[in-house]
């Protein structure tokens, strides 16, 4: 009776083995060959990652929302039906701010900010307005190998309207328990948003932002799980890394208020004594361009001095009446 009763536990647990390996093998089945290659051979390959990315853009885009906390922003991902929004600690910041989620479709919807780990710059927020929005499920980035395919998305620069999330395409290069690295290009503003892997699952939380392409930080994704309840509770704590004080966002400004009308960036008003009203930026001055870029909005301008550092020197082009000219402005530093 006893070896009979050996027997079948036997038979069971390898019948359990059998069944993940063949789900494991399913699940790498039903990517395209291409994506297990080191390197894609043929025109084809590549066809069948575009074919495969472009199905799995319109799963995860419509989660991938931009986050406006007090004077900055940056990117996060809903990842529940409850509204839980991850994002890095040095975009969600302090805990019970409120936040202004926009979601890809140009929607907005109020928030607020919960929990951060600063020692590894992870954050979360959550919405706190009643309404239906998509989300995207999290992955187990202790599995994930160097070499995997990923994809990134974010706000480079802010939110500007009419903008989808941004995507691009790379490979993590580097993976660990405390951070991911992979080869996705990324600028400000993508800060918070997610790293999602080939199955449109999110991985990792976009955090250090490198001069280098194929060096960008990401937070895995396990260490949300495993900080689930001091983060959804609100608790912050950890010391921030060194690497991240240069991205504190909403440090540099340039000191005016633009008109909220969304059509010209008419200035409103003017700091006394900031870094516009010493160059000579006046009232009801338009801002058309600054360094060359152009500006239509108060989105635009604000994801522009996002990327900035006090100290920088930029030419701003605005029309005065009847006249353009360029005026050069030092962008000073906001007080904390």
């Amino acid at each position: 009776m006893q070896a009979t009763t050996r027997r079948r536990l036997k038979f069971t647990a390898a019948m359990l083995i059998f069944f993940a390996l063949v789900q494991s093998i399913s699940a790498q089945s039903a990517l395209p060959s291409a994506f297990f290659m080191k390197i894609p051979e043929t025109v084809q390959d590549l066809q069948a990652i575009e074919n495969h990315v472009q199905k799995l853009v319109e799963k995860v885009m419509p989660a991938t929302v931009c986050l406006r906390v007090g004077n900055h922003q940056g990117s996060g991902v809903i990842i529940n039906r409850e509204g839980h929004i991850l994002t890095a600690g040095h975009v969600s910041g302090a805990a019970e701010r409120d936040v202004t989620v926009i979601l890809s479709d140009g929607r907005r919807l109020r928030g607020r900010t919960l929990g951060a780990n600063n020692a590894i710059d992870s954050g979360m927020a959550v919405i706190t307005d009643k309404a239906d929005f998509p989300y995207v499920e999290m992955a187990k980035s202790a599995a994930l190998k160097k070499g995997q395919w990923c994809l990134a998305l974010g706000h480079p620069g802010g939110y500007k309207i009419g903008r989808p999330p941004v995507i691009r395409l790379g490979r993590l290069q580097g993976v660990s328990a405390k951070l991911l690295v992979s080869d996705c290009a990324l600028v400000g503003g993508d800060s918070g948003g997610p790293l999602i892997d080939m199955h449109g699952r999110v991985i990792g939380i976009h955090s250090r932002i490198s001069d280098k392409l194929s060096a960008n930080v990401h937070v895995p994704i396990d260490t949300y799980r495993e900080t689930w309840t001091r983060l959804a509770g609100g608790e912050v704590w950890g010391k921030p890394l060194p690497s991240l004080d240069r991205l504190k966002p909403g440090e540099a400004y340039v000191g005016v208020r633009v008109a909220p009308d969304k059509k010209t960036l008419r200035i409103e008003s003017v700091t006394p004594g900031g870094p516009a009203e010493k160059a000579g930026l006046r009232v009801n001055d338009v801002i058309l361009k600054i360094d060359n870029q152009t500006l239509a909005t108060p989105e635009d301008l604000g994801g522009f001095l996002k990327v900035r550092r006090p100290g920088a020197r930029i030419n701003v082009h605005v029309q005065r009446g009847a006249e353009i000219m360029s005026i050069a402005v030092v962008l000073g530093k906001r007080a904390s």
